[in-house]
Formats: structure tokens, C-alpha cells, sequence
């Protein structure tokens, strides 16, 4: 396997949740807490107030959580059981649509098939990984994922915009910064939150928490299973700030 395939291999193992006994530990792992303000979310605290809350979470390789012990450690179920273990007797879903080698316009295509189902109170949209990994066109990326998430808003959804993946190997093989810029020159465009994956993933790396990349393999679907318990901690306290600040 060479090439982009070799990444997106890679990669796929860099996922995203873990055991329940990780949360009594510090909010999300230890995060910088910079990290976990959000902007406002009006449609999350709307959906919280009235005690129903549907999220879509799409994506490439990772969306899917590969490499964890089982369905329950996906960063997906994980979020959904913080939020449950938080907020009582609330109706929580997350649906979860995607896999790998999915592109911005892919994944486009998958959220209006999803819309076509029922409305959602937020979308979580892991973009731009493929587009690193291909080399594909910067400005296709950013215009597919900004008049995605013009069109979302115009409908009064919440969109998170997940950054991509720290990996020093993905690093090392592709030039992912001009990717980044154009996720967060989206979001901002979008009017969308963005959930900093990369600084987030970063800091737990220096500070020890979790580092897949430097993990015995013996040891990776444990340590895939605290990486997707980390991020989905990361990600509930990141909205419940959202929904607070909407509250504001």
C-alpha cells in the first residue's frame, strides 16, 4: 500500500472516545480550556431547552472511529452517553454518516440525503482530511464546505467544523496547513464553530495523555479508546459552552 492509500491507512487509526471511568479525571483529558469555548449555538441550547437534541456527524475515515475496542468506545457513542450522563431524561441522538476517503462534496452529498430523513439540531462535519492526504484543490475544499454551511445555517442548524488530525506522519508526507487555513477560513464564512482536533490532539500528545503515534502497538486500541474518550469529553463541553453562550 503506497501513496495516499498508505495515509488514509494510517490516519484511519488516528481516530476519535474512552471507558467511563476516563471521566473522572480533569474535563476533557486535561485540555487547555481555551480550547473548549465555543461560540454561540442557538439551535444546541434550543434542542437542550426543549429536551431533544439529534446530532449528524459526518466525515472520512475517522467519523467511523476505526481501531477502538468496540462500538461503545466510538467517539460517537461516547458523546452521546457524556451528554446523557449530564443531562437526564434528554432525548440524545447522534447519527453518525460517512467513511473513508469521502470529500468535502461526498460528504455534502451524505448531509443532504440525511436532511431528506429529518432536521437536526447540529451537524459535526470532519472535512479536509481526504483533500490533505490527495493533494485535492484548496479552494474546491473551502467553496463545497462554505456554501455547505451558508445553506445549513440559512435553516437554523448548528454546524461544528472538526479540524483535522495531529499526525506528525501525516505532517511529514503532506502539506495539511493550507487545509486548515481554508477550515477555518469556512467556518468563520459559514458562520460555524470550530472544534480545534489538532491543538486539542497536540497538547495531549506533549502533555503525555495520549500519542497513538508513539503508543506499543500492544497497546493502541487502548490507547484509541482514550483518544475517542478524550475528544468526545472535548466536544461535550465544547457545546455545552455553546449552548451557554447562547443562553447569554
Amino acid at each position: 500500500m503506497t501513496g495516499p492509500r498508505r495515509l488514509l491507512a494510517a490516519l484511519a487509526l488516528l481516530g476519535v472516545l474512552a471507558p467511563a471511568s476516563a471521566r473522572a479525571e480533569a474535563p476533557a483529558c486535561g485540555a487547555p480550556s481555551d480550547l473548549l469555548e465555543a461560540p454561540v449555538l442557538p439551535s444546541v441550547a434550543s434542542g437542550v431547552g426543549t429536551g431533544r437534541l439529534h446530532i449528524l456527524a459526518v466525515g472520512s475515515a475517522s467519523i467511523t472511529s476505526p481501531g477502538v475496542s468496540g462500538a461503545e468506545a466510538t467517539w460517537s457513542a461516547r458523546l452521546r452517553a457524556i451528554i446523557d450522563s449530564r443531562r437526564p431524561g434528554l432525548d440524545i441522538r447522534v447519527m453518525v454518516r460517512g467513511g473513508r476517503g469521502q470529500t468535502a462534496a461526498d460528504q455534502w452529498a451524505t448531509i443532504e440525503a440525511a436532511l431528506r430523513e429529518g432536521r437536526p439540531d447540529l451537524v459535526i462535519w470532519q472535512a479536509g482530511a481526504t483533500e490533505a492526504v490527495r493533494g485535492l484543490p484548496v479552494d474546491e475544499l473551502e467553496d463545497t464546505l462554505t456554501e455547505g454551511l451558508r445553506r445549513l445555517h440559512a435553516r437554523g442548524i448548528d454546524v461544528v467544523v472538526m479540524d483535522l488530525q495531529f499526525s506528525r506522519f501525516l505532517r511529514a508526507n503532506a502539506d495539511i496547513e493550507p487545509y486548515r487555513r481554508a477550515l477555518r477560513i469556512s467556518a468563520a464564512a459559514g458562520e460555524a464553530a470550530l472544534f480545534p482536533r489538532y491543538a486539542l490532539m497536540h497538547a495531549w500528545a506533549d502533555a503525555g495523555t495520549v500519542d497513538l503515534e508513539r503508543t506499543p502497538r500492544a497497546d493502541r486500541t487502548r490507547a484509541v479508546d482514550r483518544l475517542n474518550d478524550c475528544l468526545a469529553q472535548a466536544m461535550a463541553d465544547f457545546l455545552r459552552s455553546g449552548s451557554r453562550a447562547a443562553r447569554r
